[in-house]
């Protein structure tokens, strides 16, 4: 052996060793906390998505019940104006009628 190792080198290479291993213990750790991190806020875009488009849903139903409601308010309120009209015109035929019977009546008809 031309270059044997003596004890105080294989000392150095062992520190170098652990000081490296240490090294990457920490760096682990640290990329460990990181994913942890992005797998909880993953989480919560998942949840903020579902949620979301249970929200969407809800409100598609709602704007089908309104719609439906719209059209039965319509209907309602048609209602309503037509029989006000056929009362104001019942209304209107006998005052005219009365009008007319009198004026008959004050030619002698």
């Amino acid at each position: 052996m031309d270059n044997p190792v003596t004890h105080r080198e294989l000392e150095q290479f062992r520190d170098l060793m652990e000081s490296e291993n240490d090294r990457l213990k920490e760096e682990n750790d640290r990329q460990n906390h990181r994913l942890s991190n992005l797998e909880e806020t993953v989480k919560e875009i998942s949840n903020l998505t579902a949620a979301t488009q249970k929200l969407a849903d809800n409100m598609e139903n709602m704007l089908k019940i309104q719609e439906r409601q719209e059209k039965r308010l319509e209907q309602i309120e048609g209602r309503d104006g037509e029989k006000w009209r056929k009362m104001l015109s019942y209304i209107g035929t006998a005052i005219l009628g009365a009008v007319l019977a009198i004026v008959f009546a004050k030619i002698g008809l």
